[in-house]
This record gives structure tokens, C-alpha cells and sequence, in this order.
């Protein structure tokens, strides 16, 4: 075991201590502006999306304290924060860490490869998970560059931290 397992692990864990107190009113309009963002500068992947543009998928980072509902309608995008115990009612839902997620979104992971490693849970409707999956595949750029910047220089920085931390992770 490496010196820099156990501060990746704590990493691991630190997301659910530190948003655990607080309220989910206070992210609603930053998911809200992002959700936004995505719809304005991202118009291919709700195309991309077809039928699917109504499920609703609940992604689940499973080190933070809350999960996030997704309905990807760009005339009706809602992406909202809900803690686990008012789990609503969604039609896929798509769990991994903080960090498995976001490299998956950020294209350096493979979605199929986590599924079969079982880094990432998928249930519910896979068809429309799959359909999500390619859709974000098919974009040119990283939606979580496209987030970071959203948020300036902060954005950036904890972005460039993010994917530090997962480098450091896949060497230990």
C-alpha cells in the first residue's frame, strides 16, 4: 500500500462530510444555471438523446450526501438535487463515486468498462442509460470543462484539482 492511498481514500469520502449540512436550495440555481448552460451550448446532445428526452435519471454519486435528478428536455430541462431518503421517482438510475462519474461524463472513462468492473450501478431503463451515454460520447469537448469554465476561475481550478486527485489515485 502506498503513502498516497490513504489521503485518496479519505478524498474519497470527504464529498458526503463536507455538502452534508448543506441545504439543497443552496445548489438548486447553480444546477439550474448549469442544466441552463447545457441546453444553450450543447443543443446535439438532447437530439442525440431521441425518445429519451423525458426519462428521468437519477445519478448518484454515492460518496455525496445527495443524488440528482435529471429529466434532459431541453423546452423543460430539470436537473435537481434530492437527499436519499426522498429518492423520487425516476426511470434509470446511474451510481459510482464523485469522481468515477465526473471521468465518465469527462470522457476519460469508459462507461462499459465501470459497468463491468462494477464502478459504476446502473438500473432501471438501460436503454436510455445507454442512449445518455453515447450521447455525451458523441460531443466534441468535455461537459465538465464546458461546467468549470460556467463557474470561472474556481471552476477551472477545482476541475484541474478533480482530475489531479484521479491521476494520483490510478498511480497509487
Amino acid at each position: 500500500m502506498t503513502s498516497s492511498t490513504p489521503s485518496l481514500q479519505s478524498f474519497v469520502n470527504a464529498p458526503r462530510i463536507l455538502f452534508a449540512p448543506v441545504p439543497l436550495s443552496v445548489l438548486q440555481p447553480l444546477l439550474q444555471r448549469v442544466a441552463s448552460n447545457v441546453v444553450r451550448t450543447r443543443p446535439g446532445l438532447f437530439e442525440r438523446l431521441g425518445t429519451h428526452k423525458s426519462t428521468r435519471f437519477l445519478i448518484d454519486p454515492t460518496n455525496l450526501p445527495f443524488a440528482v435528478l435529471l429529466r434532459p428536455d431541453p423546452n423543460s430541462v430539470l436537473l435537481k438535487a434530492v437527499r436519499r431518503r426522498e429518492e423520487p421517482h425516476h426511470d434509470a438510475r446511474i451510481a459510482g463515486t464523485f469522481l468515477t462519474l465526473l471521468n465518465m461524463v469527462d470522457g476519460r472513462l469508459d462507461g462499459d468498462a465501470l459497468f463491468f468492473s462494477r464502478d459504476l450501478q446502473v438500473t432501471g431503463d438501460t436503454e436510455a442509460v445507454v442512449s445518455l451515454r453515447n450521447a455525451l460520447d458523441d460531443l466534441e469537448g468535455s461537459i465538465a470543462d464546458d461546467i468549470a469554465s460556467l463557474l470561472g476561475p474556481p471552476g477551472r481550478f477545482a476541475l484541474k484539482r478533480l482530475r489531479a486527485l484521479k491521476r494520483r489515485g490510478d498511480e497509487g
